[in-house]
Parts: structure tokens; sequence; C-alpha cells
């Protein structure tokens, strides 16, 4: 029975564990908002919040608990000093997820956290990301690769690869007729 254990064990030892989620709450107080797994995130949710909770007080003594958990200055200056003014009034519920598909290697799903602002937006959130689509060729392109339109003009590497299987050519020519 799991009585009066919290916290999911993500398939690692406590101390990985731990140095992933410091990491991440790191990014998270840096960029405003990352891009992780669904359970990765609620469990980060809670390091999160706590840390906002700790620089709302302001206190010397939340000041050295935040410091024991964060890595870098630049977490520490903008988490006292944007963060604790944002969510100043607000009670509690400073981050959010949201669920955004599915990774390509694993099929495990995917979720954007983020801290709100104050008016209940995201923070993180300068632009929107939409699903990233590849553009597919014509069936002229696939077909002859090496036809190239005068609008574009080829790198030297690539100029340099016929020029060099030319003369290859040319020298298996010349040892056939010999």
């Amino acid at each position: 029975m799991r009585h009066n254990k919290s916290g999911r064990k993500l398939s690692m030892e406590s101390d990985v564990r731990k140095a992933m989620l410091r990491n991440m709450t790191d990014s998270l107080i840096v960029h405003g908002r990352i891009k992780t797994t669904v359970t990765r995130a609620k469990e980060l949710r809670k390091f999160a919040e706590r840390m906002v909770t700790l620089a709302k007080k302001g206190t010397l003594a939340s000041k050295r608990k935040a410091l024991t958990w964060l890595r870098t200055k630049d977490a520490f200056i903008r988490l006292f000093g944007e963060y604790a003014e944002t969510f100043k009034t607000r009670p509690g519920g400073y981050t959010r997820i949201t669920k955004c598909g599915y990774r390509v290697g694993d099929n495990a799903p995917m979720a954007y956290i983020e801290y709100l602002t104050a008016d209940g937006s995201a923070a993180g959130t300068t632009k929107k990301e939409g699903p990233k689509r590849k553009r597919r060729r014509s069936s002229a392109a696939k077909t002859d690769k090496t036809e190239r339109s005068d609008k574009h003009v080829r790198s030297d590497k690539q100029q340099a690869k016929p020029a060099k299987a030319a003369a290859v050519k040319k020298d298996h020519s010349k040892q056939k007729t010999v």
C-alpha cells in the first residue's frame, strides 16, 4: 500500500528525479513556459507554485529556501522580482498545464506548463505555436533533384560534387578504352 507517500517516482532514483525537477523549475521560471510530458508537468507544478509562494513572502528565510532549490541567479532574480509582483494578490494557481499532443519518438503525451500573468493569460506565450507540418515536394521535384531554377544558386559544396563525379567518370572511361 502507498499510504502517505506523495509524489510520482517517474521511473527514476530519488536524487536523479530531484535534480531533474530542480532544473525544470529553474527553466520554467526563466522562460515562463516549457514543454514536457504531462506527468512531469503535473509533478513540476508542485515545486513551481511553492517557489512563487516563497517569493510572495519575500522574507530572508524564504529567499534562502528558494536559493537552496534554484540553480541560477537569473531565475532567483526573476522569481523575487517579476513573479512576486505579478502574483502578490493571487491566492494560488500560478501555473497552467496545456496538453499539446504526443511526442514523435515514443508517443508520450506532451504538455506546456506555463506561469500565468496578472490577467490570467499565459506568461510565456509571446508567439503562438501551432502544429508544425512538413512541406511536401511536388512530383517533378522528386524525380529531378539536380535541376534547379535560376532563382536558386548552388553552394560551393553542391557545385563541387558534380565536378568530382564527372572527373571520376572520365578516369573510368579512359581505363576502359586503354
